[in-house]
């Protein structure tokens, strides 16, 4: 098994940027962030300051993709929320046993079937093959409207990706196999009937209604309605982690007096808790999130 030459996956960075699609770099053959996390964040450079996560450090900058991938060859992931983009995604079934049921529809299948019902057909739009066999349709984000992350709620195995979100990119590989192209046309905007299905409030409007407040900044308010909602989203196997990310994320804005405590105690919560995690162990991620982010942000730092 090998990697991808960096002139492969480079050349796949610099084509997704040439579309305006921010990139940052995924470790090789993996599909997971290559960039540092929080707790490891050295303070310099992008993070200057304080830490950036890679939604905010992704780039469409030629110079800056050609020096991350000089060297390595890291996988391309494309966030989706600064490129602009909505992803559906549409998985496999996982294998099952020889005892199992076989017969459980692709996400591509059941998302044919929901274009029916709604007396459309699928779309035509730029499409990739993922390395398990699904399909990533790309659209242009609605403008006005801030979409985030869902899974499953336009059906089994179809999950979107927008803020909060990223997508491997085509020419990208990892073990299961390569991402390629299969429909190379322009990007079409996301349908009308399918943005409203994404819009439909899919928890209490008190998870994510910031009181009006002179202390809450826009960009505070901003961040706790994206967290709030990445959180809500995450997938099994990534909600402890999501929900710790995103109580140090608002952590120093409670810090820095822009949000209540007690008010981002209880979205966190009610968040972890519609994700699928107990109330025990939502209490106690929410608590050593927010400890540790108020504890290092004391004093507004200049980004």
């Amino acid at each position: 098994m090998t990697h991808e030459p960096p002139s492969t996956v480079l050349s796949a960075a610099l084509d997704a940027a040439e579309r305006g699609w921010a990139v940052f770099p995924l470790r090789p053959f993996d599909k997971r962030p290559a960039l540092h996390g929080e707790s490891v964040c050295p303070g310099i450079g992008d993070c200057a300051g304080f830490h950036r996560k890679w939604e905010d450090r992704a780039t469409t900058d030629p110079d800056r993709i050609r020096r991350a991938w000089s060297t390595l060859s890291f996988n391309v992931g494309v966030a989706t929320g600064p490129s602009g983009l909505v992803v559906v995604d549409l998985d496999m079934p996982k294998h099952k046993s020889s005892k199992g049921s076989t017969d459980t529809p692709s996400g591509a299948t059941t998302f044919k079937a929901l274009c029916e019902r709604a007396g459309n057909a699928v779309p035509t739009t730029y499409r990739t093959r993922t390395a398990s066999g699904g399909e990533h349709l790309y659209f242009t984000a609605p403008p006005g409207v801030r979409l985030t992350n869902s899974a499953g709620r336009l059906g089994p195995l179809i999950d979107t990706r927008a803020w909060g979100g990223y997508v491997v990119a085509a020419g990208s590989a990892t073990p299961a196999g390569p991402y390629t192209v299969i429909d190379p046309v322009a990007v079409a905007p996301l349908p009308e009937w399918l943005r409203a299905l994404l819009t439909v409030r899919q928890a209490s409007r008190a998870l994510t209604a910031v009181p009006s407040s002179s202390k809450s900044s826009r960009y505070a308010t901003a961040a706790f309605r994206a967290e709030i909602a990445t959180v809500q989203a995450a997938q099994e196997g990534e909600r402890d982690t999501t929900l710790l990310s995103a109580a140090r994320a608002l952590g120093r804005f409670v810090a820095w007096g822009d949000l209540p405590l007690s008010m981002v105690q209880e979205a966190l919560q009610a968040a972890g808790e519609y994700a699928g995690l107990s109330s025990r162990q939502c209490r106690s991620t929410v608590r050593s999130g927010l400890n540790w982010s108020i504890a290092r942000n004391q004093h507004r730092r200049t980004a």
